[in-house]
């Protein structure tokens, strides 16, 4: 599906490929998306409006995550809605209503006060796709303690690391993991309290405690208590590529932002069956896997087992699932599998495809509507934005490769840069470039909600410069306002007086029919 490029376009400066604008035409499966006119939404959003569409806790008592995502559903009509619908390796099912979810996950938060485990404490989870972790990241958010998800394939060394910077008072893991993972390096963790394992522990598993015995054992009801929208409530490391993997800090607060943009980004209705691939492990998984979905009271998909592209396209139909949020990477793979693969499944229902997590190459954006019967919306965000600032919206037509324009409520700029590749500071002053198509450092305006309040004992770290929080990725902004990524400001490769970002190559490489996965490097 390779694009013809003429010589003189070969040999022009970095810029947005000329991929063909995707038009959109009639809504699939006939639902008006949430955002039609863009320019009208930013005019007239604004944050205190966004609040005005959760309900706070009863009383005036504060916000709490999880009041918003469970018990507000469960106390009103869409308690017998499915919340959550769990799909187990050998393709089993477990689901839960809002109601019986606000039960569950009630029994956890009563466990862990049990434990001593209160406000600000951290509870952090070690475990794959299980029903546990999500009512562990529930029931923690009730109690006011504070969720902190771990990738269950990291090794004991990365495990370690953000135990003792998380101060991790409870880990809940799987008997399997704590012995290979865990257990050879607990002895260096005095502030771990306590181990919940969750299936049976082989004998000469010490010092835990049983996840379903401990829960099962709690009181279904529970009132959560005043909760400040400021409270601390989630703590997600970064990946810790460059060094010392930093907790970045999000609040109670951060659910205005999760909801807004399902709406926006996501084009959440309540009638959708929606899937979010991402592992909670990383933030997309939390954010979009776990809290979004739900404060908009939608049936979420859950699948415990890794990538297939089989097994996926299965659930797509037998799930009937409308909206999928997925990775570059996993597309990809489809794309390598091929579109009959996709066209030999009734998809019917799916009427939006988001992707995140690293930029998405034009020709999968396309490749979409061979597939699926439309395009790829990709969409931009980081661990600590919390939310997706960026996006390709359901209801705007399409620039393939380009990361979308910013949300309602989001303002974004182009920063020039210095010598070092990041945004030039001068007497504590940034430039904003003016000039569209320009490479520079990607800055946004602070003020959303979602925004990291900073990195746990690192309270003198922040990455706001002169009013703008700097992402450390370079991109440029077109004359119609479209952002493109580029690459990281440290990862730019400089050639003939151009900057070159690593994504620009992979995806030439890409157009290339021979070629199913490309990874690019700068080397000197």
């Amino acid at each position: 599906m390779g694009r013809p490029v003429s010589g003189d376009a070969r040999l022009a400066p970095p810029g947005p490929r000329p991929w063909a604008v995707i038009r959109k035409g009639a809504w699939p499966g006939g639902v008006t998306p949430n955002i039609v006119d863009y320019e009208a939404a930013r005019a007239r959003f604004s944050w205190d409006e966004a609040r005005r569409h959760l309900d706070g806790l009863p009383g005036g008592s504060g916000l709490n995550i999880a009041h918003e995502a469970v018990d507000r559903h469960a106390a009103g009509r869409r308690a017998d809605q499915v919340a959550l619908r769990w799909i187990d390796r050998e393709g089993g099912t477990r689901e839960a209503t809002y109601a019986t979810l606000a039960v569950a996950t009630n029994r956890v938060a009563n466990a862990l006060g049990a434990l001593g485990v209160g406000k600000g404490d951290r509870v952090v989870t070690l475990l794959g796709r299980v029903p546990e972790l999500y009512l562990t990241a529930l029931g923690t958010l009730k109690n006011r303690s504070v969720f902190c998800p771990l990738f269950s394939a990291f090794g004991p060394e990365p495990i370690r690391q953000r135990l003792a910077r998380g101060d991790a008072r409870v880990l809940v893991t799987t008997p399997a993991l704590y012995r290979r993972k865990v257990q050879p390096i607990r002895a260096g963790l005095p502030q771990l309290r306590h181990v919940l394992l969750v299936g049976a522990a082989p004998e000469g598993t010490e010092a835990t405690l049983d996840f379903d015995e401990v829960v099962g054992a709690s009181s279904g009801s529970f009132e959560i208590p005043p909760t400040d929208p400021e409270d601390m409530a989630l703590l997600h490391f970064t990946s810790g590529t460059t060094g010392t993997p930093k907790g970045a800090v999000h609040v109670h607060e951060a659910v205005v932002a999760h909801h807004a943009t399902g709406a926006s980004a996501l084009d959440l209705h309540p009638e959708d069956v929606f899937w979010c691939t991402a592992d909670p492990g990383w933030v997309t998984g939390t954010s979009y896997g776990i809290i979004a979905p739900l404060t908009h009271g939608v049936t979420s998909i859950v699948d415990e087992a890794e990538f297939d592209a089989e097994r996926w396209y299965a659930i797509l139909a037998r799930e009937q699932v409308s909206v999928w949020y997925t990775a570059p990477t996993a597309l990809r793979m489809l794309m390598r599998a091929g579109a009959p693969l996709a066209r030999a499944h009734d998809l019917s229902h799916l009427r939006f495809v988001a992707s995140v997590g690293e930029p998405l190459n034009p020709e999968v954006v396309v490749w979409g509507t061979e597939a699926f019967g439309m395009p790829v919306h990709d969409n931009w965000w980081q661990t600590e934005t919390g939310g997706i600032m960026i996006a390709n919206l359901a209801g705007a037509d399409i620039h393939p490769g380009s990361m979308g324009r910013p949300l309602p409520g989001v303002e974004a700029g182009i920063l020039a840069r210095g010598p070092d590749g990041r945004a030039a500071v001068t007497d504590g002053r940034v430039q904003v470039v003016e000039a569209p198509g320009a490479d520079g450092e990607l800055a946004l305006r602070p003020g959303w909600p979602s925004m990291l309040r900073g990195y746990l004992h690192e309270e003198g770290r922040t990455p706001v410069v002169d009013g703008w929080y700097l992402t450390g990725d370079v991109a440029r902004r077109d004359p119609e306002g479209w952002y493109w990524f580029v690459g990281r400001a440290d990862d730019v490769i400089k050639s003939a007086g151009h900057l070159i970002g690593p994504f620009e190559v992979e995806s030439a490489l890409m157009e290339h029919a021979a070629v199913a996965e490309a990874g690019v490097i700068g080397k000197p």
